[in-house]
Parts: structure tokens; sequence; C-alpha cells
């Protein structure tokens, strides 16, 4: 179970350190710059098929991206990956007081997926919730170990 442990906490690490990077990008990168860059990348696509769903819905996306869509998912992404990266270090360095503070953080990002969810209906999110319990379970485990000594 241990090696399990440090298994996920590594790869929430790692994934917490890529989310805060794309953060920064998303917060970098203006809406305009990005719908024109989703329109170059599906022209010739849609140049074959002008039926092309995906493609379509791409392009929808990308010119209901606001300013505060990209505000938000910005802030979304580089908080949530600072505090993943944070609480994954200090486990790591065998603090003991991260366990529960990350057993906090995971649940508070498993509620919110869960509203999400009520929200979009996206099997994404069930996904990434099961996977999240499951790390809350690994972490658990690793904190009765470590608090027994």
């Amino acid at each position: 179970m241990h090696k399990l442990f440090l298994f996920s906490v590594w790869i929430k690490g790692m994934s917490g350190l890529l989310e805060a990077l794309g953060g920064v990008a998303v917060f970098a990168v203006g809406p305009r710059t990005l719908e024109n860059l989703i329109v170059f990348l599906t022209a010739p696509e849609l140049s074959e098929d002008p039926d092309d769903r995906f493609a379509k819905f791409v392009t929808g996306a990308a010119s209901h991206y606001s300013t505060d869509t990209q505000t938000f998912a910005a802030a979304y992404l580089i908080s949530h990956g600072a505090i993943r990266v944070f609480l994954v270090i200090a486990m790591l360095s065998g603090r003991l007081w991260a366990y529960p503070l990350s057993l906090g953080a995971l649940s508070l990002f498993i509620a919110y997926q869960g509203y999400r969810f009520s929200q979009t209906h996206s099997l994404w999110l069930v996904l990434l919730t099961l996977i999240d319990l499951g790390v809350a379970y690994l972490i658990w485990d690793e904190y009765q170990l470590r608090k027994r000594g």
C-alpha cells in the first residue's frame, strides 16, 4: 500500500505542477488569440467535412470563451495546482499535519466535482471523483501508519 500511496501522490504532484503551469498559460493567452488558434487548427478539417461535430463544437466553445472565463479558469488551475503541489511536498517530507489537510482539500475538490457533475452530468467527473476517493483512502491509510510510528 505504501508504494501505491507514493505513486499516487507523485502523480498528484506532477499533475498539480502541470495544472498550475497550464493556468499560467491560460492567463497568458487571451480569448481572441485562443479563438484564432482554434479556427486555424480546425479550418482544414471543416473544409474537408463542414459537418464535423468535434471541430464545430470546439470552434463554438472557443467563440464563447470570455475574459471572465479566462480569469476564472486561470485562477482555478493555478490555485488548485499550487495547493496540490504544496500538500504533496509536505506529505513526502513526512509532515504529519499535511495528511489531514490533504484529506480536507481533497474532500472540498470532490464536493466541487459533485456539484459540477450535477450541472454537467460529465462521466469524466465521475471517473475523476472515483480516482480522488481512491487517493483519499491511500492518504488516510498512510496517515494511520505514520501516526502509529
